[in-house]
């Protein structure tokens, strides 16, 4: 290759310049088509997963439209969190719980780290005879003018542990704890209750729902005997009387239909008050009524209501906390002993040395408190404990008494409606039978129109009478229920 003249590049140069600035270009091309390829598919892959989230969604909206189906034990679940009734009882015993964390803690040492600086106005100049050592240190010669304080300057930095041992403090923290049993006991007792006013409007709701549909196949029959007596009158087969009766009967059972949608939309909305926060009307109820709960024997509830009665524990409970309160006035006759124990810094300088004398330190304090006189108040005292102690006896001999009434008061309940159950549906039955053969017979004319209108109404009651025993034994085996809890 022949030298190139003096200040100009070599051709190879030059060429290897641009060939470099090419193939950079390249490159750069490269990578953003790359990167548009990438970024189209990000996209197509967001799309996709936007398209296949919004499906659930279309579904979930498609479903929010329908109403919601509630069973028996969703109504127990939403009413626990709505009812202000069980919402109180469920506070008191949060707040009897925390009453006995704070008596326990009476019970117990507690520390305490004080600060504080006093200051004291000094005595100004001191007179001649102060001047030396030996006066200076006597009380003569005071440096402050108020002598409650060490010093013009005191500073108080210090730990103090203190404990308190009385009577009334130990009989404070076993009454609590009886507080705590008892507020458990009214807690139950209000989970129980809440399950029989569910159940009874949940129910009271099916056999609602039951007494529509009753009274709209009423309302059809009732129609289709009209029109069978128009017909048989056209005929001249019976006179115009029936078509009168059969009309005044379809009339009724038109008002009865609508009382009966008054009845279902009333108890539809006593039921949206217990379960929902924001008033829902828009649910629907799982009719199991065709399933009744098997009843256990007397024996076995009698030993459950006595075991797990919690109207039973409060009673006791009551009894336990009032006997303490009695332990605790007499207590307050008693005398009552404090220890304290301080350590730190009680100097006229915050230092921990001045002077070459270390300042920390510890001093303790002992008191013993004597009740001596208190114009009759401790002895009041005892004797309002002791009168709530006589109360709580007698209530819990009544709790007692009352346990065995209701026990064989609610079984009887629940049993005869589980045995006339079958002897309802029996005569559902047999009515809906007479109801097609009278009906038959008046076509025949072998029946009048009283018969046909007398079937359909002891139709009607039938049924009703059979939805209404099938809610009451759930509402009487909650009722037992409240006594011995689940069976």
């Amino acid at each position: 290759m022949k030298a190139c003249r003096k200040g100009f590049p070599a051709p190879q140069t030059s060429f290897s310049h641009y060939g470099h600035v090419a193939v950079r270009l390249v490159l750069i091309l490269v990578m953003l088509a790359a990167l548009s390829a990438g970024f189209a598919q990000a996209q197509n892959a967001t799309a996709s997963s936007t398209l296949t989230a919004q499906a659930p969604d279309a579904s979930a909206t498609s479903t929010a439209g329908a109403p919601l189906t509630i069973t028996l034990q969703d109504a127990l679940q939403r009413a626990r969190l709505t009812d202000p009734q069980y919402r109180s009882a469920i506070t008191d015993l949060g707040l009897a719980r925390q009453d006995r964390v704070q008596a326990r803690a009476g019970l117990l040492p507690n520390l305490n780290y004080n600060n504080s600086f006093l200051y004291t106005q000094g005595t100004g100049p001191l007179p001649a005879t102060c001047a030396t050592t030996t006066n200076a240190l006597t009380a003569a010669c005071p440096n402050s003018r108020f002598i409650a304080n060490n010093g013009v300057h005191e500073y108080i930095s210090q730990a103090d542990v203190h404990q308190v041992l009385s009577l009334t403090t130990l009989a404070d923290y076993r009454r609590s704890s009886a507080a705590l049993a008892l507020s458990r006991a009214k807690a139950e007792v209000a989970t129980r209750g809440l399950v029989v006013t569910v159940t009874a409007a949940y129910y009271g709701l099916v056999v609602a729902q039951r007494k529509y549909a009753t009274a709209q196949r009423a309302s059809s029959e009732a129609s289709r005997f009209l029109d069978i007596s128009q017909k048989l009158e056209a005929g001249g087969e019976v006179a115009h009387a029936d078509v009168i009766k059969a009309r005044i009967q379809a009339q009724q059972q038109q008002r009865d239909l609508q009382e009966a949608q008054l009845d279902m939309d009333r108890s539809r909305l006593d039921l949206a008050v217990l379960l929902f926060p924001d008033f829902n009307q828009d649910f629907t109820v799982v009719d199991d009524l065709q399933t009744p709960e098997p009843l256990p024997s007397f024996a076995e509830v009698e030993a459950a209501g006595k075991k797990n009665n919690p109207d039973l524990r409060a009673a006791l409970a009551a009894l336990a906390a009032a006997n303490h309160e009695v332990t605790a006035a007499w207590g307050g006759l008693l005398p009552a002993f404090s220890l304290d124990y301080f350590y730190g810094i009680d100097s006229n300088e915050f230092a921990v040395r001045s002077h070459g004398i270390r300042n920390l330190g510890y001093s303790t304090v002992a008191s013993l408190q004597i009740p001596v006189f208190s114009w009759g108040a401790d002895r009041s005292k005892l004797k309002q404990a002791e009168l709530r102690r006589d109360q709580a006896q007698v209530e819990l001999s009544f709790a007692q008494k009352q346990l065995l009434s209701h026990l064989r008061q609610f079984f009887n309940e629940a049993e005869t409606a589980r045995s006339e159950m079958e002897s309802l549906a029996s005569s559902a039955e047999i009515a809906a039978e007479s109801l097609r053969l009278t009906t038959l017979r008046y076509q025949a004319g072998e029946s009048t129109v009283l018969e046909v209108v007398d079937a359909q109404n002891t139709l009607t009651q039938a049924r009703n009478a059979y939805d209404d025993g099938q809610s009451r034994f759930r509402v009487a085996v909650a009722n037992l229920q409240t006594l011995t809890g689940s069976f």
